[in-house]
């Protein structure tokens, strides 16, 4: 029998992790984050990390577990979030893996294999060298040319999904595409019930801005300023800190800065919904201005909840 798990998706700002947390309130559940950067320690405004309070006392799982300098791949991640969902069903707790990362909320349900063996990080460090030199746009050049179907799907600008489809190829000689195709045949141990929430692009859009106005009054200079020696590798890729960055090198003003979060936060977010809209086995719930408590309601009417998870 397939252990049953509760998959919460959608766009950054979206309220992902208040209704992952509202659904753990009411039905004994524990939370397995799936961000990419959220994972690092000491990053946590600019990650809109969840607090204390937010987390209302659910435990929540992968979050702070590598540090700066560390770079953790999406097989690292794979196997940490296996366990704790093991761990988790072993309490006789609902597991609720909650994130925007689509690679890994698609590695963890539908099984697939990213080991070791599909790591060099030569040559990932290699290929983030030429981003910064030469831009990202070269990168996706070079994945049209070895891997065309893995370029239609992944952004000019995503440079992060960009590395990771060339080192794949570089290190195993099959592409993505390819290991994607192997995946499918791969039994998951998971009867997952994807949900994915919907946000109305102009508010959502709206909400991206007031975010990144609350991290500035949160302190995110200071933040960025105290982790600027640390961050390097896969860290420092995150929107937000990058940019950051720029406005301590004397490159933009702090508003400009602002700004560049702004767009790439919006930019991001129209990326993410491209990736979650072509799972067609998604089921969508409209969370435009509605509480998480509302959205929450909504899920447990849906087919396949209550019998999934024995309400």
């Amino acid at each position: 029998m397939k252990q049953p798990l509760l998959m919460i998706a959608g766009p950054t700002a979206s309220g992902k992790t208040a209704v992952a947390v509202e659904l753990a309130v009411r039905h004994g559940g524990e939370v397995v984050s799936a961000d990419s950067m959220q994972i690092y320690r000491r990053m946590d405004i600019g990650t809109a990390k969840p607090t204390k309070e937010e987390m209302r006392g659910i435990p929540h799982h992968l979050l702070d577990v590598a540090d700066l300098n560390e770079n953790f791949s999406v097989a690292d991640y794979t196997t940490r979030a296996e366990r704790a969902i093991c761990e988790i069903a072993n309490r006789g707790k609902l597991p609720i893996l909650a994130g925007g990362t689509g690679l890994y909320l698609r590695a963890v349900t539908d099984h697939l294999d990213f080991s070791e063996g599909q790591s060099d990080l030569s040559f990932r460090e290699s290929l983030q060298k030429r981003a910064k030199k030469e831009g990202s746009q070269v990168l996706h050049s070079e994945l049209n040319n070895v891997d065309p179907e893995s370029a239609m799907r992944i952004h000019p600008n995503d440079e992060k999904r960009l590395i990771r489809a060339l080192e794949v190829y570089h290190v195993t000689g099959i592409t993505m595409t390819e290991h994607q195709k192997k995946a499918a045949s791969r039994p998951s141990p998971y009867a997952t019930l994807r949900i994915g929430l919907h946000y109305e692009r102009e508010k959502l859009y709206d909400r991206i801005n007031h975010r990144v106005d609350k991290m500035l009054e949160r302190g995110l200079e200071e933040e960025v300023a105290s982790l600027l020696e640390n961050m390097k590798g896969t860290s420092f890729q995150s929107i937000g800190y990058k940019e950051m960055e720029q406005y301590f090198k004397g490159n933009m003003t702090l508003s400009q800065a602002a700004d560049e979060i702004r767009q790439a936060s919006r930019r991001y977010a129209k990326r993410q919904m491209t990736f979650f809209k072509a799972d067609k086995r998604m089921i969508w719930v409209d969370a435009t201005d509605r509480t998480a408590a509302e959205v929450a309601d909504e899920i447990e009417t849906l087919q396949g909840f209550p019998e999934l998870f024995k309400i």
